[in-house]
């Protein structure tokens, strides 16, 4: 009864409520825990999540947003969790990349729709026809050796794979002000873009302007490497099927660590619809993040197109 009354204030599950440690796992989960929370003074919003995520913030009443924008600052640098950069809003003036505003992690992250072993097989079994092994085992060694985000002086620089827009196309006016977009980019299929931002069209016959590059970018996830990785090791320690010949003890080989498979993997999972962020480039050369008022969910049309990584500083 108690438990459920906790539920009820809190929105917090009586699971998480009994097996809550303080930390920045799980980071996601508590910034929706959180972005409900009303306080009277606005600084006290990220003051208050310190504990939770056990982390240390100075404290300095008066600078408003920008603590919210420090304490995503550590969580991040600390976690190396992307999940935090996943919103719909308004930027944040401490960092592009971070809101304005916690209310926006009421919504869940989004997430790629749950691929079975079997449906993993399958799309191995086909990228092992249309993918050059080389490419396959370079993509993962150069994904595998991606630092993680880390911010220095509010600029944020973040391993990405990159795809550069090739035509931006206004389709109409949204609501409230917002503009809606129709964007092309090298490897990808057309994603629509909504923004309070106002954007200069631009196609291969009518050139954007030289130095103002536009970006649609997927940031590094650890988490899809170390998901390729136990389902490689999980694919090979499988039991075989019943009606199998097992060879004797003494004659069988002892199984190895297939890494092309594991990369093929990766592919599979990269192939996946994901959330993109818009980027565009500063004359100075660093970039910043296009606010959307959309998930602006991008389809991997081309795989041999995943090789363009590189950590972006964004401001």
């Amino acid at each position: 009864m108690i438990m459920q009354e906790l539920e009820d204030a809190t929105r917090v599950s009586p699971q998480a409520l009994i097996g809550f440690r303080p930390g920045t796992t799980e980071v996601r989960q508590k910034l929706q825990w959180a972005s409900t929370r009303i306080t009277t003074v606005q600084e006290d919003i990220a003051y208050s999540l310190i504990g939770i995520f056990d982390v240390t913030l100075i404290v300095n009443y008066g600078e408003k947003e920008k603590a919210l924008g420090r304490l995503l600052e550590v969580i991040v640098s600390r976690s190396g969790d992307v999940t935090a950069l996943d919103w719909m809003g308004q930027s944040s003036e401490y960092n592009s990349c971070l809101p304005a505003d916690i209310a926006v992690y009421e919504a869940p992250a989004y997430a790629s729709s749950f691929v079975s072993q079997e449906e993993m097989e399958i799309l191995v079994s086909g990228l092992r026809t249309s993918v050059a092994a080389e490419m396959a085992l370079t993509l993962h060694n150069k994904l595998d050796h991606q630092p993680s985000p880390r911010f220095a002086n509010q600029w944020l620089t973040l391993p990405c794979i990159v795809f550069p827009l090739t035509a931006l196309t206004k389709r109409t006016d949204g609501r409230f002000g917002s503009k809606v977009y129709y964007a092309a980019a090298d490897g990808l299929e057309d994603v629509e873009i909504t923004t309070a931002d106002t954007l200069s069209p631009f196609s291969p016959f009518r050139p954007a302007h030289p130095g103002w590059e536009m970006l649609l970018v997927r940031p590094w996830n650890r988490d899809l490497l170390r998901a390729a990785n136990l389902a490689s090791r999980n694919a090979i320690d499988a039991p075989p099927p019943s009606n199998a010949i097992i060879p004797e003890p003494s004659s069988q080989p002892t199984p190895k660590f297939d890494t092309l498979t594991e990369a093929l993997m990766l592919i599979a999972r990269l192939k996946q619809p994901f959330a993109a962020l818009l980027l565009m480039r500063q004359r100075s050369g660093e970039y910043k993040r296009i606010a959307s008022d959309n998930d602006i969910i991008a389809r991997v049309r081309d795989v041999n197109m995943l090789t363009d990584i590189r950590s972006i500083d964004i401001i």
